[in-house]
């Protein structure tokens, strides 16, 4: 994974990954995100990525829209609890016409009133799309449970209650504090030299004024174990076990990687998918996912089913945690699992978009990338003891919470 670097005197750093192609992937990465939002502040963060794109002192809505699409570019945005990004698909031969927009709606967005309004009702409109869906919906309450009193267990979105107060001074102020210049990174994946993409940041981005504001993050405490149950309007229960889990400088999270895809990763031959769906026919879908965050992370397993079938879910989630924490791998069986997780990471090298973001994320984590050989070498160097601590560890009785969305009677 071969990349090369620059950093502008205000602190942007650039990152290209050269790539014989036509086509260019690029984004654009800042270290802030809805944990960096104040108390009744709650989805300020994704508020401001909405309206980086509906005017800024040189272009109207219309005109930022159109800049890219007219050269049949995609252009889109998103915002987690940590980051906020702004990526692009183009043409080789629009990427500076690319580093223009991005320079302008980052730096000079004017948050009229009037946009403002139409795109809280938008916003408004997606948190009540999301709630109609308790697949999603129950996954962000999980995060409330498990970051209880921690602006990590916020919803991204915010509520319509905090999206309803926010205002222009509000994401003047957030962005004031945490658009940091020296935590932003733009990345590159392309056919192109690193002179000639240095030269067109130093032309759009040398210019910005540095913001070397130093992020301070609370870090959350880790709850114990615990059952939640509330009522929906649904028609099946759906739930979610697990807790928080290591973050993403922990020696042990190659190994958790290795874990969570061996139990309910992608494929259907996961130990979740062949005991729950393809033995006992129970839920059409049954999932683990693991997330690491800068000083902690997130581990659980989802399941929906009928409600009669759903206590018998829950033991057979149980039991192959317990198979976990109780039986060591076998050689072979270590072996399958490195080698499907290495193949499933070597494919996924193939989706270039992800490929730079998370290359972005990394540099700006770590001031590091690791390379494919080096990613490899880690999975590689999991043990059956090491598989059989963090089991232990993380699939403790005394640490998993549990959440369930049930019918309501």
């Amino acid at each position: 994974m071969e990349y090369q670097l620059h950093t502008l005197p205000n602190g942007i750093r650039i990152i290209l990954k050269q790539a014989a192609s036509t086509i260019t992937h690029c984004c654009f990465i800042v270290n802030a995100g809805s944990r960096d939002e104040g108390v009744n502040k709650e989805g300020l963060a994704h508020f401001i990525e909405h309206l980086l794109f509906k005017e800024t002192e040189r272009r109207n809505t219309n005109q930022i829209l159109n800049r890219l699409e007219l050269v049949g570019a995609d252009l889109n945005a998103y915002t987690t609890k940590e980051y906020t990004c702004i990526h692009a698909s183009l043409l080789n031969q629009h990427l500076e016409r690319t580093i223009d927009l991005f320079e302008d709606i980052l730096f000079h967005s004017t948050f009229p009133e009037d946009e403002l309004e139409k795109e809280r009702g938008v916003i408004l409109d997606e948190i009540s799309s999301y709630l109609d869906q308790p697949e999603e919906a129950i996954q962000d309450d999980f995060e409330e449970l498990i970051f209880k009193d921690h602006p990590m267990g916020k919803n991204i979105l915010g509520t319509p209650e905090t999206v309803g107060r926010l205002g222009v001074a509000d994401m003047r102020e957030f962005m004031a504090a945490n658009y940091a210049t020296n935590e932003m990174i733009f990345a590159v994946f392309g056919d192109y030299d690193i002179k000639k993409v240095t030269k067109l940041a130093e032309k759009y981005f040398g210019p910005i004024p540095a913001n070397l504001n130093k992020k301070q993050r609370v870090q959350p405490f880790v709850n114990g174990n615990g059952l939640s149950v509330l009522q929906k309007p649904i028609s099946q229960t759906h739930c979610v076990i697990g807790g928080q889990a290591y973050p993403s400088a922990h020696h042990h999270k190659s190994g958790l990687l290795l874990v969570n895809n061996l139990l309910g990763g992608m494929g259907m031959s996961s130990r979740l998918n062949l005991e729950i769906r393809e033995k006992h026919g129970i839920a059409y879908t049954v999932e683990s996912n693991y997330t690491s965050l800068t000083d902690t992370g997130i581990f659980s397993i989802y399941f929906g089913t009928d409600s009669e079938k759903a206590d018998k879910a829950t033991r057979l989630v149980h039991k192959e945690l317990r198979k976990l924490r109780e039986q060591k791998l076998g050689t072979l069986q270590l072996h399958q699992a490195k080698q499907k997780f290495i193949g499933q990471i070597a494919l996924a090298e193939e989706n270039r978009m992800s490929l730079i973001i998370s290359m972005a994320k990394s540099l700006l984590d770590f001031n590091y990338v690791d390379t494919l050989d080096e990613v490899f070498a880690k999975i590689n160097a999991v043990t059956a003891e090491q598989v059989l601590e963090i089991s232990n560890e993380i699939f403790d009785d005394n640490r998993l919470m549990t959440l369930v969305f049930e019918p309501k009677e």
